[in-house]
């Protein structure tokens, strides 16, 4: 069942990559608009998963030890290498991408982006071998941060002269290193000791890396108004609700 299980949640998250092509005829104010929102949920998503469902997990089963916050620490580096591969637009030092630098840049984001879906798989495997409520919620968490990054790299695919098919099936392809993650976790949890564990507390710092470096930034941007700002609040509650909700599940 566990098999089961992973293999239907990295096959849901696999196909978010795909999402892209559902924005293609919204204009970009609104889109930009709409991407604000997703993200404040996915901060409240990301963080309920890391404070509701796997720190409560690991301390019931006192497990959390020293070696514990290293790997916490590991996920933190390991999702700062990501970002910074995914950002790096292959520009000269001080100077501006030129059009021919376009090319560069989309592989550049597509091969980080793939690095990036094969942790989520390991990660996706790892909760459900711990259980299966975990599983159902870490595939939820990623799943809502995957949906505005896949938005923004489709975007940043067509920018770099990608026909909207080619732009896709790259994408797609990056999407489906999540299976290759989640299939070599499940076949590794037999001979290594505590990958759960390890792959868990991975996971935790690294959801606390994408909400705290990677995606609250985004939400500072801009013109600071009331409204917005408590549009966002409400998001990110709706994000902690859902997390919140799923503990019915256990």
């Amino acid at each position: 069942m566990i098999w089961f299980y992973t293999i239907a949640g990295v096959a849901i998250v696999s196909f978010i990559s795909l999402v892209g092509v559902l924005f293609m005829g919204i204009k970009h104010e609104k889109l930009q608009h709409l991407l604000l929102y997703l993200v404040s949920f996915s901060v409240g998503a990301l963080l309920g998963d890391v404070f509701i469902h796997i720190l409560p997990e690991i301390v019931e089963e006192e497990k959390f030890t020293t070696l514990t916050g290293f790997y916490f620490l590991l996920g933190l580096i390991l999702f700062f290498i990501v970002e910074k591969i995914i950002h790096w637009h292959h520009c000269h030092k001080g100077g501006n991408c030129s059009e021919h630098k376009l090319k560069p840049m989309a592989y550049t984001i597509l091969v980080g982006d793939g690095f990036h879906n094969f942790l989520d798989g390991m990660i996706i495997a790892g909760s459900f071998l711990f259980s299966v409520p975990l599983g159902i919620a870490t595939t939820l968490a990623v799943i809502f941060h995957e949906i505005p990054q896949e938005i923004g790299d489709f975007g940043v695919l067509l920018y770099s002269g990608f026909s909207r098919g080619k732009a896709l099936f790259w994408n797609f392809i990056s999407g489906i290193f999540a299976m290759a993650g989640a299939i070599l976790t499940l076949l590794l949890a037999g001979n290594i000791e505590g990958l759960s564990l390890i792959l868990l507390s991975i996971a935790g710092g690294g959801f606390i890396y994408i909400a705290g470096s990677d995606l609250i930034p985004e939400l500072h941007k801009g013109e600071c108004t009331g409204c917005k700002a408590i549009y966002q609040l409400t998001a990110i509650i709706l994000g902690i609700g859902v997390m919140s909700l799923l503990l019915f599940l256990e």
